[in-house]
């Protein structure tokens, strides 16, 4: 055993033995790590402002370093922003969950379906069906809140949470993103193997392909989530009633009313810090359904 070490640390030793060299640092992997650095510093700067502003009152909020904590106000900002005004805040809160938790999987369901049929389906008109669905993909949805308020207001939906959910429901790119995915993925020969087993359409659609597609419908129903979350025009046009506002309609109107009340820049400060809090759950929790292999193997029926 020592001869065969002795050995073995003798080859190791020559200039042409399998001793270990470091790897090579090319300059194009330094500058894209320090690429990556900066755009990390570049995102999460403003993630930690607003985490560091969070903790200060109104007077310290502007006359201390901006970048570092001073006068630790946290739980005194929490108590007023959830009881200013009878607390409000949750209403608002509650109604962006309502609005995004709902408007999210409604919009995923009909993008689903709508991009099976069109992929696996065929029909006259298909092909123009589909382009007019790309067209909807490059409309602001800025450029729609004023034709659906005219709509609306017709049937007298505005001022509602119908006023706001409604549109939700409608996701051109979720469509797109459903077309593509289902024409890849789900065979044609499955789908026959289902149809023989005496499996109806709606079965098949059911238990094959959303079973299949589901990593394309978490990726569209996170995409409609942040989208519906985030609105802010629509509910603009649409609603009057400020119990009906999400939150980040909510909380413009208090940084409106900032000279009658000062303390209410904090309070909007912390309350878009939490208004954060449930995308960053969301995209954590679904997270895991990013994979693939969920065709592997037969699906029973």
């Amino acid at each position: 055993m020592t001869a065969v070490s002795a050995d073995l640390r003798n080859r190791a030793a020559r200039p042409g033995g399998p001793a270990r060299s470091r790897p090579a640092v090319s300059r194009s992997g330094i500058l894209a790590t320090a690429f990556m650095f900066v755009c990390a510093v570049y995102f999460l700067l403003p993630a930690w402002w607003l985490i560091v502003s969070s903790t200060k009152g109104p007077s310290t909020l502007y006359s201390s370093q901006g970048f570092w904590f001073s006068q630790f106000h946290l739980a005194s900002n929490l108590t007023g922003l959830f009881s200013y005004d009878g607390g409000i805040y949750w209403h608002w809160l509650l109604n962006t969950l309502l609005y995004a938790g709902a408007g999210a999987l409604g919009a995923t369901l009909l993008a689903a379906a709508a991009g099976y049929a069109l992929a696996k389906y065929d029909f006259r008109g298909r092909q123009l069906v589909f382009s007019v669905i790309l067209g909807g993909v490059l409309v602001p949805g800025t450029a729609l809140a004023l034709p659906l308020y005219l709509l609306l207001s017709k049937i007298s939906l505005t001022n509602t949470y119908w006023a706001v959910f409604l549109p939700s429901l409608v996701s051109p790119f979720g469509v797109y993103l459903a077309r593509v995915y289902a024409e890849v993925s789900i065979p044609d020969e499955l789908i026959e193997a289902g149809r023989i087993d005496g499996a109806g359409e709606g079965r098949i659609f059911r238990t094959v392909a959303l079973r299949i597609m589901s990593p394309a419908l978490v990726t569209m129903f996170l995409f409609q989530f942040v989208a519906i979350w985030n609105n802010f025009f629509l509910p603009l046009v649409m609603l009057s009633n400020t119990s009906l506002y999400p939150v980040t309609l909510g909380l413009y109107t208090w940084n409106n009313e900032y000279g009658q009340a000062p303390q209410l820049v904090s309070y909007v400060i912390i309350g878009s810090l939490i208004s954060v809090i449930p995308l960053v759950i969301a995209f954590l929790s679904l997270q895991r359904f990013w994979r693939s292999g969920l065709a592997a193997g037969g699906v029973k029926l």
